[in-house]
C-alpha cells in the first residue's frame, strides 16, 4: 500500500497542531475570540450539521456556544484560522442543535462520503478529544477531580499530593488481511458476533501490554480463528477516533489451510477466492466498512490478481 499518496478516512488532514501553543494560554484566550477563528461544535459524539455539512461557527456564534460548552479544545491552524471545538453535550440534543445554528447531529462516519478527506479528518479529531475530556474528568490515582490544559491536550490532578497529568490515549489494534498458504490465491474473511449472517470481514484485536504489534497479530488470529501465521508485513495505518482507536494494517500468511474460530468474538471463518469476492462486490455486499482500513487492505488485494 503507497501510504504516501492513498490517505484513508480521518487521516491525512492538512491542519497543523501547532504543539508549541498549546502552552501559551495567553496567546490561545486572544486566539479564541479572533473574529477568524473557527469554532466546531460537538454534541455527545456527533456533529452538527446544517445544509451544507458540520457548520463552522465564528464571532457571536461561536461565544454563544463557548459559554455553554463543558470543554472548549484548540485543534490546531488552517493555514493562518485557529480552530477549536466546543463539546454541548451537557444541553438537550434539540438545545444544541439550535445553539449552533444547526438543523441536526450526526454521526461523522455517516459522512465521510459527502466531506473532503481533511475535513472528515478534523471532525473526527474534535469528536476523539471531547470524548476523552468527557471520560478523564478524574484523575484514575487519586479519583481527585483532574482540569482541562495544554489547549484541551491534557488534564491535570487538582490534588496537590498527586498532581498527575492525564494526557489522551490511543488503543491500537491490529487488522489483518490473511492470505492462504501457498499460491491458491484466497483470504480468510470472519463473521463476527453480532454481524449480519452473510456479513463478513477482515480479522482485528487490540494490542496487548508488552506485545509488538506484530506478537499481537499473532497472537490474535490465533485466539480467534485457530491460524497460525508467518510473513507479517506492514500495510499502514487509519486513525479511528470511535473514541480512540489506531487501526493498523497488516498482511500475514497462514500456515496451514484449518481454521478453529473461538464462538466468542468469531462466529465463522472461510476461505475466499478473489472471484467470490469480486462477485460479492458486484451482487452490492460490501467488502468491509467504505471508510475503513479493513476495504482498502481487501481492494488492495483483489487488484493484484
Amino acid at each position: 500500500m503507497d501510504t504516501a499518496e492513498r490517505v484513508l478516512a480521518y487521516g491525512g488532514g492538512s491542519l497543523d497542531r501547532a504543539g508549541p501553543l498549546r502552552t501559551d494560554p495567553t496567546r490561545l484566550g486572544a486566539l479564541l475570540t479572533e473574529a477568524t477563528s473557527v469554532l466546531l461544535p460537538i454534541w455527545r459524539d456527533r456533529c452538527l450539521v446544517d445544509g451544507h455539512g458540520p457548520v463552522r461557527l465564528s464571532a457571536e456564534r461561536a461565544a454563544l456556544v463557548r459559554s455553554a460548552a463543558g470543554e472548549t479544545v484548540f485543534l490546531g491552524l488552517d493555514g493562518e484560522t485557529a480552530v477549536f471545538a466546543a463539546d454541548l453535550s451537557a444541553l438537550p440534543e434539540r438545545s444544541a442543535v439550535e445553539m449552533a445554528g444547526a438543523v441536526r447531529s450526526v454521526d461523522v462516519r455517516a459522512l465521510v462520503g459527502r466531506l473532503e478527506p481533511g475535513d472528515a479528518a478534523v471532525q473526527a479529531y474534535a469528536r476523539g478529544l471531547l470524548h476523552w475530556h468527557r471520560q478523564q474528568r478524574f484523575c484514575g490515582t487519586c479519583g481527585a477531580p483532574a482540569v482541562a490544559g495544554g489547549g484541551g491536550h491534557l488534564r491535570t490532578c487538582t490534588d496537590t499530593e498527586c498532581g498527575r497529568l492525564l494526557f489522551p490515549r490511543i488503543e491500537p489494534a491490529v487488522i489483518v488481511l490473511v492470505e492462504a498458504p501457498g499460491r491458491s490465491g484466497r483470504c480468510l474473511l470472519a463473521r463476527h458476533a453480532g454481524a449480519a449472517e452473510d456479513a463478513y470481514s477482515t480479522l482485528a484485536g487490540f494490542v496487548e501490554i508488552g506485545e509488538s504489534l506484530e506478537d499481537a497479530v499473532r497472537r490474535e488470529m490465533g485466539e480467534e480463528a485457530g491460524v497460525t501465521v508467518t510473513d507479517v508485513s506492514y500495510q499502514g495505518s487509519q486513525a479511528w477516533p470511535f473514541p480512540a482507536g489506531l487501526m493498523v494494517g497488516f498482511r500475514a500468511t497462514a500456515t496451514s489451510d484449518e481454521v478453529l474460530v473461538d464462538g466468542e468474538e468469531l462466529l465463522e471463518a472461510r476461505w475466499f477466492t478473489r472471484a467470490e469476492l469480486r462477485d460479492r462486490a458486484a451482487s452490492g455486499r460490501p467488502l468491509g466498512r467504505a471508510d475503513s482500513i479493513d476495504h482498502r487492505l481487501l481492494t488492495d488485494w483483489l487488484a493484484e490478481g
